[in-house]
């Protein structure tokens, strides 16, 4: 159930008299074979092992052992060359080129030769020394009933099911067996048994907290008759979207409520700037939400990466708003920019997928975007939502500044809960798309461009077709062509082209004439009802008419279709793209 946050390698750990440990390069099913079929024992960790530190090699799976020690790990740790070379002085081997074994050898030293004796204390005394990230399960042959965790930096549930107690990065893994988690803290280490879990703080102090309830099922995890993932989410949308907006559109009133954004009304009208901060698909949507905040809302609006964005040096001061948009909640750069931020004393807004994630403790307040789980590593339902997130908080800011009237937001909410009828439209064109994609799917290089709103759009098009079909693909904003990367355009690369009507059309439709002057192969993107297109693409495929602001939502699902009949055209791994994992948890 977690392959999906990394296939390099698989491992497991049992015990069964003794710890029987077993591990390969390559996927899940390879790591079946391997394992004998009488396998017994009631208690084990697993991993699956999205490479940092190593080439993706048996040598290198997790767990990794020390005597008697068994132990997973999510994360980096920073200083495990000097640890590695302290612990060689001290006799131990070193087998791998990971980071990891420097935990298994030090939680051994630690238990044996420093006198601690117990799994529990040697991992307290073990986490004191590592510098990084780490979610941690250890094992000890000795203490057979027993799992010890710890976590910094790097996502850790436990899950209370009725026959056992389990311990994961992510609720998926468990959902067949229980709904009912508890999330582990920053700094926080415990000790997990059949009928009992001990949870302790940084100070060694016992913390007592209440379990959550899911709200995600099984079936919602699982494929349900599709033959990947992704596909059944991008057909799963019309509910993602309409989970998002439900309860918070008043079509009568003009209005959004959204209860959760703990901001009162004179300091919305006071906001001189917001920062969004993102990665990757959450990235796309914020340039399209910098575009509605300063329409809707006319607050002036950066977009930054992540990554990026905790190095340098932002002048940031306590009348600014930042939104991280992060689906999994746990982004690792996402969640230090959040950090830095909140340093300078801005308001922090969280548009997030997951329950209890790390960024909900974060930030100020939150945004669910209620998509329900994605397995797919190329993210869609949550990109769309992510997406609707934007526009309600765009609304809701723009109407309390007086800056949007109550009947252009009673416009702009009819169209949103039209999206999900739309969207359904979009899927039932599926197979023109499917065409489409095959037709073209020996090509090596794609372009997408789009304008305004558009550009946005260009751009998630362009990362979906690398991610899952490794085509190569760049996204632009139309008018940049002229200056560069038209000289790459030939009659050996399709062009995609967003051409939504609004009011960059007419240079949409000169941006097309400008490649196809090249020979190149244009597809556009546009309404049903526009017959002008027709006279400048190649093929055209149609999404409903909608409210201007609101096609990119439309226009996405078509790229992904796209992307995706492509990807499976080239017989290519949809769901676990090579290289990639779910959930970025490290730099």
């Amino acid at each position: 159930m977690l392959e999906y946050r990394g296939y390099d390698s698989a491992g497991v750990t049992v015990f069964n008299g003794s710890l029987e440990t077993y591990k390969i390069a390559g996927r899940i099913k390879d790591l079946e074979a391997l394992i004998p079929e009488n396998i017994e024992g009631n208690i084990g960790i697993g991993h699956t092992r999205w490479a940092t530190h190593g080439r993706p090699e048996t040598k290198n799976a997790h767990p990794h052992l020390s005597s008697n020690v068994s132990v997973v790990h999510n994360g980096i740790i920073e200083n495990y060359l000097e640890l590695k070379e302290r612990l060689s002085l001290h006799g131990y081997d070193f087998h791998s080129d990971t980071d990891t074994e420097v935990i298994a050898h030090l939680l051994h030293y630690n238990m044996n030769c420093n006198g601690t004796r117990c799994l529990f204390e040697g991992l307290a005394e073990t986490v004191k020394e590592l510098h990084g990230s780490y979610a941690i399960a250890a094992l000890c042959e000795d203490e057979p009933d027993s799992i010890a965790f710890a976590r910094k930096d790097s996502p850790l549930v436990i899950g209370i099911g009725k026959e056992g107690n389990y311990a994961a990065s992510d609720v998926t893994a468990f959902l067949r067996h229980t709904r009912e988690v508890i999330y582990i803290d920053d700094g926080e280490i415990g000790l997990l048994k059949p009928g009992s879990i001990e949870i302790f703080d940084k100070a060694g102090i016992k913390v007592s907290r209440n379990a959550q309830i899911v709200e995600w099922n099984l079936e919602a995890a699982e494929k349900a008759g599709y033959e990947h993932f992704m596909l059944k989410e991008i057909h799963e949308q019309p509910t993602s979207i309409q989970n998002t907006f439900a309860g918070k559109l008043s079509e009568l009133e003009g209005t959004v409520t959204i209860d959760e954004l703990y901001l009162e009304p004179e300091d919305i009208k006071k906001l001189r700037r917001a920062t969004i901060i993102a990665c990757g698909t959450s990235w796309n949507a914020g340039i399209l939400g910098k575009y509605l905040f300063e329409k809707l809302a006319a607050i002036h609006t950066d977009v930054e990466t992540a990554s990026e964005f905790r190095y340098s040096n932002p002048v940031l001061c306590g009348e600014e708003l930042t939104i991280a948009i992060t689906q999994s909640g746990e982004t690792a750069d996402t969640l230090a920019a959040v950090r830095s931020s909140s340093s300078y004393g801005c308001r922090t807004i969280a548009i997030t997928n997951v329950v209890g994630s790390t960024i909900t403790r974060e930030a100020d307040s939150v945004f669910y975007t209620r998509a329900g789980p994605e397995i797919g590593v190329a993210a869609t339902k949550t990109f769309t939502a992510q997406l609707v997130a934007l526009y309600l908080i765009a609304i809701y800011l723009g109407r309390i500044r007086g800056v949007i009237s109550a009947n252009d937001a009673k416009d702009l909410i009819v169209g949103i809960k039209r999206l999900p009828g739309q969207i359904q439209k979009v899927l039932n064109s599926n197979d023109e798309i499917k065409e489409c994609a095959v037709r073209f799917a020996d090509k090596r290089d794609y372009f997408f461009i789009g304008r305004y709103l558009n550009y946005p759009v260009a751009l998630e098009g362009a990362l979906k077709l690398k991610e899952i079909s490794y085509i190569h693909a760049e996204g632009y904003a139309a008018g940049e062509l002229k200056h560069g990367p038209l000289a790459l355009i030939t009659e050996e690369t399709p062009v995609v082209a967003i051409a939504t009507r609004g009011h960059t059309y007419d240079k949409i439709l000169s941006n097309i004439k400008e490649v196809k002057a090249r020979n190149a192969t244009v597809i556009a993107v546009a309404e049903d009802d526009d017959s002008e297109i027709e006279k400048y693409a190649d093929v055209v495929l149609r999404i409903p008419s909608s409210h201007e602001l609101l096609s990119p939502v439309l226009s996405s699902v078509v790229l992904q279709l796209l992307s995706y009949h492509t990807a499976h055209a080239k017989y290519c791994s949809i769901d676990k793209p090579r290289n990639l994992a779910k959930s970025v948890t490290v730099e």
